[in-house]
């Protein structure tokens, strides 16, 4: 067995809301190890009135064109059904930019952000995003109120990109014949509002520091051919298809999709660092390795055919 890959992504996000102390992060994670990932942010803001604005800090470059506000999705009924795992009522654009939801006995906004009036700034290492809450006050009526973007998650592309194999003809002959078995390793980590994982440009925002957030939710949605280490995992279900409509992202096999949830809710973090672990493995058989066994067949059939021909001939004239 040879191991051709082993990887290793450690991304630092941040989040945090000025004007408001007490949040609740979710991060859904799309791993798509055959083309391209995405990660979506949800974010409850509690006493959406009193905070001006929302931030993130993405662990690599972005560009606005690439963010997209994926709240308008919730207007399918199946859709709001699998994201809030209820059945409400769904108002849906009730004015401009907002939309109002009722479940579980409370009734809160999702705000619309129109992506062209995002801030994004590139930083020494990553991009900040601002959202601009206080324009908004006078649109939403609740005390509460979701926040929904998605951005590709370009660091785990790079780590599912196909990597060229720059050994010598022979070396790489050998290893196809001896190593037909392909062994992948992946370690991914996701670390929210760790100072030491973030740029200095982050870390000294004062309000970053006081940031408390509540509870953080990860959900990974990878193919069961891949086999993931899910000790720790909060519950394991796979992907409703019929609840779900037009909101998973373009390239994704709903057939194969499973949800690994992890879910910390630390009451006396002051400082609301939340890590996760996920380790994703795969062993195949090389498409290389099994056409040159298949070439290696064919060849020693047809050379053994006439090699034997040849022998008996031989013995024949012998005889």
């Amino acid at each position: 067995m040879a191991s051709k890959n082993k990887s290793f992504v450690d991304d630092g996000w941040a989040v945090w809301i000025e004007g408001d102390d007490v949040s609740t992060v979710y991060v859904n994670d799309w791993i798509n190890p055959k083309g391209k990932s995405y990660v979506d942010f949800a974010i409850k803001i509690r006493g959406v009135k009193k905070a001006k604005c929302l931030y993130f800090y993405v662990p690599f470059l972005i560009a606005k064109e690439e963010i997209s506000d994926i709240s308008h999705c919730l207007k399918e009924e199946n859709n709001f059904r699998g994201v809030f795992n209820n059945a409400g009522m769904f108002d849906y654009m009730k004015n401009q930019y907002t939309s109002e939801v009722a479940y579980n006995g409370k009734t809160l906004d999702i705000v619309h952000y129109p992506i062209e009036n995002l801030e994004v700034t590139k930083l020494s290492r990553g991009t900040l995003v601002k959202c601009n809450i206080e324009a908004y006050h006078e649109l939403i009526d609740n005390e509460d109120a979701y926040f929904y973007f998605r951005f590709p998650h370009k660091s785990l592309d790079e780590v599912f990109r196909p990597h060229r194999d720059v050994s010598t003809i022979l070396t790489r002959i050998r290893d196809l014949i001896l190593s037909p078995v392909v062994s992948e390793s992946y370690v991914y980590q996701v670390r929210i509002n760790e100072a030491r994982m973030l740029p200095p440009e982050i870390n000294k925002i004062g309000a970053f520091h006081r940031q408390r957030l509540n509870k953080a939710v990860v959900s990974m949605a990878i193919s069961e051919e891949y086999e993931v280490n899910d000790r720790n995992c909060y519950r394991i279900r796979r992907m409703e298809e019929d609840l779900y409509t037009d909101f998973f992202p373009d390239g994704f096999d709903l057939d194969d999709v499973i949800y690994y949830l992890w879910q910390e809710d630390r009451e006396d973090n002051y400082q609301g660092r939340f890590n996760f672990y996920l380790h994703i493995s795969r062993n195949k058989i090389g498409k290389a390795s099994m056409f040159l066994y298949m070439l290696l067949l064919t060849l020693v059939g047809i050379f053994g055919n006439w090699l034997w021909d040849f022998i008996k001939s031989i013995f024949g004239w012998f005889q």
